[in-house]
């Protein structure tokens, strides 16, 4: 039944020469990657207006010249990524450009940041995805954060599906969105130049200045102006994705991946800039909290404020019951919570590279059954709805946390593009080229500059409010990854054949041990497949805890003729592991050079709950032994009638298909599930 149903929710396993069928087209590359970066035209313009009205309504006219910095530094950012995706076409991204051009530890934090945004992204983006779904349906307050927590799980078994899978149910969301923001936009501007123009809901309201934030002028001003613009830059969050993302195209690649990225930034400055003009011409007036609004005529502790795209399609559509303003509540809901695919493709593919250059470990870098990075996928769904819930899926709070990571890969990025242009420049002879490298230069350069000032604006205007936690993430990430790479390092030094020769010679002798409880069809197999690997020397061992019980399975030994000789340890303190243990090391001191190989019969059961009648100390017995120097531990397994059903293909583990196992019923191997066996350990 599990495996039935991962089936239905997955699909079928692929073949690793299907993966080429998971390669994307453009008309769906640009909803699986850049869903985040245009969705996020829902919540950017009000990002700036609830920063800006901390001072009341005296400081909205700073919001056009605010919207105007962030459509600049996004057309940067986007020409700057281009440069990118030419160069570096292997898929690395912002973490292969640092890592390249300036180093493995620059490169490290750089992805240390990426890795905690994308995890941002889904976060902000389901619970803002929620909000507008409440901004419809008030009622569905209460089960915000359940909402939330489902909607990542939904996403989830999407990406397990695959790339191209979630991209077809993707596309059509994104697309619906993109239309009803333009159709919005256009009828507004058409109604404000016929002399219709729209009015929201909010429009009558006044707004309280917040205590200290009234009549700033000079640096608090400066201040406030800058944390605005700071927030609005959320509209950038997930450029890179597409840069990460360049494997995944169709060829050629690197044209693909630049056009969708052009396309990508032009239609999100388009909405942005509509979106952010109808705000202003229909006078919607937002603020963090609602007790601060004057003129409700309401108790504004059970007033719900609309999110600023809802009161603009309300305002343009005819209210708050018309077609169009649930058109656009529904596609921009649907669009926000779809938008955190960005972050479902970027993480797996970012932290399967990490895994590949070993800073994470290597469970990461295998594809499932759906040739997906299923394990980043699970991963990057765990932290984000524990986030989700830590947080109540409250956007403000978890605002704060975002866009940090991401401008530093941007800034890092693009300094390690003007030292590649450099290299790139002091060999080539070509002056066509050369005119080319130095126009990627000073738009990098240009990039760079630019997104480092706006850094450190973020960080000086964010760290205390939030982005400090996101800042220790990265580090404790970076610090760790650290770690993984030198235990890496370490193993492969000590693991290295450095004499051929010393390493294949054979030992003198092999002394077998059987270890037996009782005498059945397990401790036969495990006595005959120790004959057969012909050992120098092959003996039963059995540990005496009960000695009527040592007494009759001695009877027994000598009644079946079994022609092996068998050795009892007694035990009066009733233990099993110490005294194998101690026997075993005892033979070792006294042939050091010999290989002592211990054999343990095993029962495999097909049921969890027969776990629960069989203990796990023939694990833990093993697991000492593994320990000592020296010694071989084999496990010879008995299959019980209820392991033949668990055999079966369905209910395998991920990547069964690729891994090359076979269809029928597991053979008798040491590799297969098992538990405790029929030692005497398995008894205590």
């Amino acid at each position: 039944m599990p495996g039935l149903l991962k089936r239905l929710l997955i699909g079928r396993a692929m073949r690793s020469e299907e993966l080429h069928e998971t390669l994307l087209p453009k008309r769906l590359a640009l909803p699986i990657f850049a869903s985040d970066p245009l969705s996020s035209v829902a919540y950017a313009t009000q990002e700036i207006l609830l920063v800006l009205t901390l001072g009341g309504l005296s400081y909205l006219h700073f919001t056009p010249w605010i919207a105007a910095a962030v459509v600049t530094l996004m057309t940067v950012v986007v020409l700057s990524y281009r440069q990118v995706v030419y160069a570096y076409p292997s898929g690395g991204g912002s973490y292969e450009v640092v890592s390249t051009n300036l180093g493995p530890s620059a490169g490290l934090v750089v992805a240390a940041s990426l890795l905690v945004d994308y995890v941002m992204t889904v976060t902000v983006s389901v619970a803002s995805g929620v909000d507008n779904i409440i901004s419809a349906l008030p009622a569905l307050a209460e089960y915000r954060v359940l909402m939330a927590v489902g909607f990542v799980a939904i996403l989830t078994a999407m990406n397990l599906r695959g790339v191209r899978e979630s991209g077809r149910a993707f596309a059509a969301p994104t697309y619906l969105f993109i239309g009803g923001v333009l159709i919005m936009v256009i009828t507004g501007l058409i109604r404000y130049v016929v002399g219709a123009a729209p009015v929201a809901e909010s429009a009558a309201y006044g707004i309280v200045p917040r205590p200290g934030d009234a009549h700033l002028m000079g640096l608090a001003l400066v201040m406030l102006v800058l944390r605005s613009f700071s927030s609005g830059c959320t509209a950038l969050t997930g450029v890179e994705a597409i840069s990460n993302g360049v494997p995944a195209f169709r060829k050629p690649k690197s044209t693909n991946a630049a056009t969708t990225l052009a396309a990508m930034g032009l239609i999100a400055i388009v909405m942005f800039v509509g979106v952010t003009a109808l705000a202003l011409i229909s006078k919607v007036h937002l603020t963090d909290d609602p007790c601060r609004l004057t003129g409700l005529g309401q108790s504004c502790t059970s007033y719900t404020q609309r999110t600023v795209i809802a009161q603009v399609a309300a305002a343009v559509f005819g209210g708050e019951h018309s077609v169009g303003f649930y058109f656009v509540q529904a596609a921009t809901a649907l669009v926000l919570i779809l938008a955190a695919n960005t972050a479902f493709n970027g993480f797996p593919m970012l932290a399967s590279i990490l895994s590949r250059d070993r800073y994470l470990p290597h469970q990461l870098h295998n594809r499932g059954d759906r040739l997906a990075f299923s394990n980043g996928i699970l991963a990057l769904a765990l932290f984000s709805a524990a986030l989700l819930w830590g947080y109540k899926a409250n956007v403000t709070s978890l605002i704060h946390l975002y866009i940090l990571g991401v401008f530093t890969s941007f800034t890092l990025s693009q300094l390690g593009m003007v030292r590649h242009w450099n290299g790139e420049l002091r060999t080539e002879r070509d002056p066509a080229l050369r005119r080319r490298h130095h126009s990627a230069r000073a738009i990098n350069t240009v990039g760079g500059f630019v997104t480092g000032l706006v850094l450190v604006i973020v960080l000086a205007t964010k760290f205390t409010q939030g982005a400090w936690l996101a800042v220790l993430a990265a580090t404790v990430l970076w610090v760790m990854m650290r770690g993984i790479h030198r235990h890496y390092d370490t193993t492969s030094a000590e693991l290295a054949v450095e004499d051929p020769a010393a390493e294949l010679t054979s030992p003198p002798r092999v002394l077998a041990v059987v270890l037996v409880s009782t005498l059945h069809k397990p401790t036969m197999r495990a006595l005959a497949y120790a004959r057969a690997a012909h050992p120098n020397h092959l003996e039963a061992l059995t540990v005496s805890v009960d000695h009527d019980e040592t007494a009759a399975l001695r009877e027994r030994w000598d009644e079946y003729g079994v022609d092996v000789p068998l050795k009892v340890v007694d035990s009066p303190y009733r233990e099993v592991t110490r005294p194998v243990l101690e026997y075993v090391r005892a033979i070792r001191r006294e042939s050091p050079r010999d290989i002592v190989a211990v054999f343990i019969p095993e029962y495999v059961v097909g049921h969890w709950w027969e776990n629960l009648l069989h203990n796990q100390s023939a694990l833990w017995l093993k697991s000492r032994l593994l320990f000592t120097p020296g010694v071989m531990v084999t496990s010879v397994p008995w299959q019980l009638t209820s392991s033949a059903r668990a055999a079966r293909p369905v209910g395998r583990a991920p990547g069964w298909v690729r891994r090359g196992e076979p269809r029928g019923p597991g053979s008798n191997n040491s590799s297969g599930p098992r538990n405790d066996g029929p030692t005497r350990s398995s008894r205590r």
